[in-house]
């Protein structure tokens, strides 16, 4: 779920930036950027460390790390356009957090299925 909810958000992203270039509007380029960052490359990153590691894919908190990094994604992106329109940070900041602890748990993940 992770490498295809990441093609999802890239190809959203990829529509926006040619939104962006055809009307030469890049005031939206920081939410944009996390858009490919955090939804593009991260999610695929933690999508291919879980198909290398499946008996990290297999437990409830690799589950529960998708819900996390998916809502982080989709939260702070509008709330970085939010913020940028002077219409409030809340959005950008509870995403933040949610994106912060998306990666506590795969850093958690990671060091408790390494191998020795």
């Amino acid at each position: 779920m992770f490498v295809a909810t990441s093609v999802l958000f890239v190809t959203v992203g990829m529509i926006w930036g040619i939104v962006m270039s055809a009307s030469g509007d890049h005031t939206l380029a920081p939410a944009h950027a996390h858009l490919n960052l955090l939804g593009w490359v991260t999610m695929a990153l933690f999508g291919i460390y879980y198909h290398l590691v499946p008996v990290a894919a297999g437990r409830m908190l690799a589950k529960i790390h998708y819900a996390v990094a998916t809502l982080g994604v989709i939260i702070i992106v509008p709330g970085i356009v939010m913020a940028m329109q002077q219409n409030g940070e809340a959005l950008a900041k509870a995403g933040s957090l949610l994106t912060v602890a998306s990666m506590l748990i795969f850093l958690f993940t990671v060091i408790r299925d390494r191998k020795p």
